[in-house]
């Protein structure tokens, strides 16, 4: 039984290329015709495969509506929180998990510091756009067009010296982002508050939501803060794994170019990129 599972499973992936004819399905899996035959059947009875007048298989409605159906009911909220109470439990710092609405990202889960001196944050509460960590890595995976739209139209708030002053280099910022595959933001909303961040990818991968770990100046620098940097980042990859239920890591960013570390950078080289910008 289970090698006729085995096989079953073995005919999707042929017909997600394409429609397939007998012989091929037969010699994709190694087996005689009838074999396949029998196969294909059972499939096309459950409606997972689909006959089509000219003897060749596709996929069937019923494997697209269960596929709609299970990333519909997916939350990852829900599949993310053992991973954010895990991350706070190693580094005792506060972390957030924010989603893209529209125009706005939005916090959808928190997990407290352990330190006496925490940062003000609410679940349902929207970010600054153009400084928090969560904000660039959920708007630097939009599309091109996307991202210079709304950089374009959004306002760009001096909240610190580090704010990002404007739209041309808000669009620098993102794209650093998407190079580096994390953010952050040191100092640009308060003063006294340092964040590092990483993206959660969909099956797709697409990013579906991201997480940041903060924390005030007085509790930990930001250099000290960096070096937590491969922690956030095997979270955000962990939580990545799970809602797109493959055992695989999340996809690479593209190589790292201009000012930032390059991906999978350590914290040395993460520090003198937090040194750069002190300077």
């Amino acid at each position: 039984m289970s090698q006729s599972v085995e096989r079953a499973l073995g005919i999707l992936p042929l017909l997600a290329k394409g429609p397939a004819g007998l012989g091929e399905v037969a010699g994709e899996l190694g087996v005689h015709k009838s074999t396949a035959l029998r196969l294909l059947r059972t499939l096309h009875e459950r409606g997972f495969v689909y006959r089509q007048a000219d003897g060749r298989y596709r996929l069937g409605a019923r494997l697209f509506a269960l596929a709609a159906e299970a990333v519909e009911n997916l939350d990852v909220r829900e599949i993310a929180h053992p991973h954010l109470r895990a991350l706070n439990k190693a580094t005792g710092h506060t972390v957030h998990l924010a989603l893209l609405q529209d125009d706005e990202v939005v916090y959808v889960d928190k997990v407290d510091s352990r330190y006496p001196v925490r940062m003000y944050s609410r679940i349902g509460k929207p970010v600054p756009l153009t400084v928090a960590a969560v904000a660039k890595l959920l708007l630097a995976d939009l599309p091109e067009g996307e991202r210079r739209s709304l950089a374009e139209r959004i306002d760009y708030p001096r909240y610190t010296a580090r704010s990002t002053p404007d739209a041309a280099a808000f669009l620098r910022e993102l794209d650093l982002v998407r190079k580096q595959g994390w953010a952050a933001d040191l100092g640009g909303h308060e003063e006294s508050i340092n964040c590092l961040g990483a993206p959660v990818y969909g099956p797709d991968g697409r990013v579906v939501a991201a997480l940041s770990v903060s924390a005030p100046s007085v509790v930990v620098s930001a250099e000290g803060l960096v070096e937590l940097l491969p922690l956030v980042r095997a979270a955000a990859a962990a939580v990545s794994r799970d809602y797109s239920g493959s055992p695989e890591p999340e996809p690479e960013p593209e190589p790292g170019q201009g000012p930032g570390p390059e991906p999978g950078a350590g914290p040395e080289q993460v520090r003198e990129h937090v040194q750069e910008e002190d300077s």
